[in-house]
């Protein structure tokens, strides 16, 4: 009988490589979700995470993580407004020059760049009915704790030679601008929402799932029962191994792509991701966050998907795109001219922070 106990606890250690340190945060739920011909959950359809919440506390409600309903209310009711402010038509006579760059903070007319071409989301994210300030949990002030004897670098984590602008070359550019991988976040580890397409399919198999990102047409593979990489193979969005815990689907991911960075993360960055069906149509994401290079201690938080009927369509990244090229373009007319016109919209991000939350 003894023997027997081993060899069973042995055979779960193989199956859940899952350290202790894995703090992402659990639901409590008694739902069963549909399950697929193997016995496991069904995961399988479409999800959406848009939301006006963000990875990051909004400071205008301090360190509070759960909102009232008043104050859901007032967020979704102040977002509402600016979405309908945004989507009136612009005047045909306005001058160019007048055209400010946006419709955000009540500017009304003349704008050139309106709600009808984002789609962040529109309701504050809830956990389990609790509308949310921010998807961190852990630390407590609900902020990403970097170190203070470090700085992380300005774009995104990259690093560029010395000396070198990010105008430079096309190289050098965003990954996103260069339809390499998701703009901001939304592909992850950790998966978060940005300006659109915050939608994704997840195919289930026996010994694989497929996390389809809408945005700039990713796909994550997620081997089941699998081991790591060898840590010189780097895909983007890592290397993704993943096992079941009862209905939780556990994805661990290591091995970014140098050029990746989430939060100015390190090389010795570890996510790991929890799936959890909680309800119809919902689904509990926890996530933990792992890098002691650069984050003073492991940090994690939760949101929960809502499942849609629509569908995942094509992005056509590159089509009918002149932004990057224009880009480029401008900056050698800057190099022949010495003149600096306008600041490129990653000297911006570095100035600001490439992840500033949104207000809500």
């Amino acid at each position: 009988m003894f023997r027997l106990f081993l060899v069973v606890a042995a055979s779960l250690c193989l199956a859940s490589p899952a350290t202790s340190a894995d703090q992402a945060p659990r639901p409590a739920t008694t739902w069963k979700a549909p399950r697929t011909a193997d016995g496991h959950p069904d995961l399988e359809g479409v999800w959406s995470n848009s939301a006006i919440t963000r990875l990051e506390r909004n400071p205008r409600h301090g360190d509070t993580l759960v909102l009232t309903e008043a104050q859901v209310r007032k967020i979704e009711s102040r977002n509402q407004a600016l979405i309908d402010l945004g989507n009136k038509p612009t005047d045909p006579n306005a001058k160019v020059t007048d055209l400010p760059a946006d419709c955000s903070d009540g500017r009304g007319t003349n704008c050139n760049y309106n709600a009808a071409w984002t789609d962040p989301g529109s309701v504050v994210s809830r956990v389990a009915g609790e509308g949310r300030n921010g998807f961190i949990t852990v630390p407590a002030d609900g902020r990403v704790p970097m170190r203070k004897d470090i700085k992380a670098p300005a774009l995104a984590g990259r690093v560029l030679p010395k000396g070198a602008h990010p105008s430079d070359n096309p190289e050098s550019r965003a990954l996103g601008e260069r339809c390499l991988l998701s703009f901001g976040t939304s592909s992850g580890p950790v998966m978060t929402p940005g300006l659109y397409n915050n939608t994704y399919q997840f195919v289930q198999t026996r010994d694989q799932i497929a996390i389809v990102v809408e945005m700039v047409h990713d796909t994550r593979i997620v081997r089941l029962g699998a081991k790591h990489l060898p840590p010189t193979i780097r895909p983007w969005m890592g290397d993704s191994i993943g096992w079941w815990e009862g209905d939780t689907l556990v994805v661990e991911t290591t091995n970014y792509h140098p050029e990746q960075s989430f939060r100015g993360s390190s090389a010795n960055l570890k996510v790991t991701e929890r799936f959890t069906p909680v309800g119809p149509g919902r689904m509990h994401y926890g996530f933990w966050v792992e890098d002691p290079t650069v984050f003073s201690q492991p940090w994690g938080g939760e949101y929960e998907y809502a499942q849609i009927t629509g569908l995942v369509y094509e992005y056509a990244c590159h089509e009918g795109n002149y932004g990057l090229a224009n880009i480029l373009s401008g900056a050698r007319e800057e190099d022949r001219t010495g003149v600096k016109t306008a600041p490129t919209n990653i000297d911006q991000r570095a100035a600001q922070g490439e992840e500033g939350d949104e207000e809500s």
